[in-house]
């Protein structure tokens, strides 16, 4: 199993002299970033579209194997709630295929109030539909009902023809189940966990993640992308850390990480 762990975002001011040098400029934080992880959940996409400039910045100087999650608008999920997708689909890939071979999956996370019945699951298909073949997509759903019975089923349906993942989250504790049958890759967020200081994540819950993962019946070869949310104190920096180690033991290798030592959280 390929297992690329990052962070959600590296623009954080109070990562300063816990992950930053001080007296490095914000310029080359990528740079820093990109040293120690080989990937990045953007979240500013979701609140707005960066300038083409900015994504061609990012591509040149992203290492050859470095790679770029893309989280969709929250136009298209909170505003449309997925209603008349291509537009808003076409726009965010204007901006993101601009990373070229950086661009990593497209992250579309539903708003919690919105629940699955038969017109809300159709949507979704029609969304996912707009995404070119070859663009990997997952889906984030923040209401019990897209699991439950019959709807989860459908929805588990909708995400198989699309070739898309069901995004894995944790909000203190597991929220969804773990579907592996709707694609051959996996996608993993964490939001923060009950240990100290606020937000960050104990060994323990970290280490039955990674039993959680082993036992989930993903094939050898499969990719799994997981993202750290819980930018406080550093707690995101340190948690994939520890989480890195810890699938390491299991005999899943991260491909790259930052030592523990390298990370001051507090």
């Amino acid at each position: 199993m390929r297992l690329r762990i990052g962070t959600s975002g590296w623009q954080y001011r109070h990562w300063r002299e816990r992950f930053y040098p001080r007296g490095l400029p914000t310029g080359r934080w990528l740079d820093r970033y990109a040293e120690s992880f080989d990937t990045v959940e953007l979240n500013v996409t979701f609140y707005r579209q960066p300038r083409a400039e900015v994504f061609d910045g990012w591509a040149r100087r992203a290492p050859d194997d470095f790679l770029f999650a893309v989280k969709a608008s929250r136009f298209l999920t909170h505003v449309k709630r997925l209603r008349e997708p291509e537009e808003p689909v076409t726009y965010l890939l204007e901006g993101a295929s601009r990373l070229g071979p950086h661009l990593g999956p497209i992250l579309v996370q539903l708003p919690p109030d919105l629940e699955a019945d038969p017109d809300t699951i159709d949507r979704l298909a029609v969304t996912l539909a707009a995404f070119p073949a070859g663009v990997r997509v997952t889906v984030e759903p923040r209401h019990r009902s897209w699991f439950d019975g019959e709807r989860g089923e459908a929805v588990r349906h909708v995400l198989e023809e699309a070739g898309a993942a069901l995004c894995w989250a944790d909000r203190r504790r597991p929220v969804t189940p773990l579907w592996v049958t709707t694609t051959a890759w996996g996608y993993i967020r964490f939001h923060g966990g009950r240990a100290g200081p606020a937000s960050c994540y104990g060994a323990a819950a970290l280490a039955a993640w990674v039993d959680r993962i082993a036992g989930a019946g993903l094939e050898p070869d499969a990719e799994l992308f997981a993202y750290f949310n819980n930018d406080h104190a550093g707690c995101a920096l340190r948690d994939a850390a520890v989480f890195a180690d810890l699938a390491a033991g299991a005999g899943i290798e991260a491909t790259r990480m930052p030592d523990t030592a390298e990370v001051h959280v507090g």
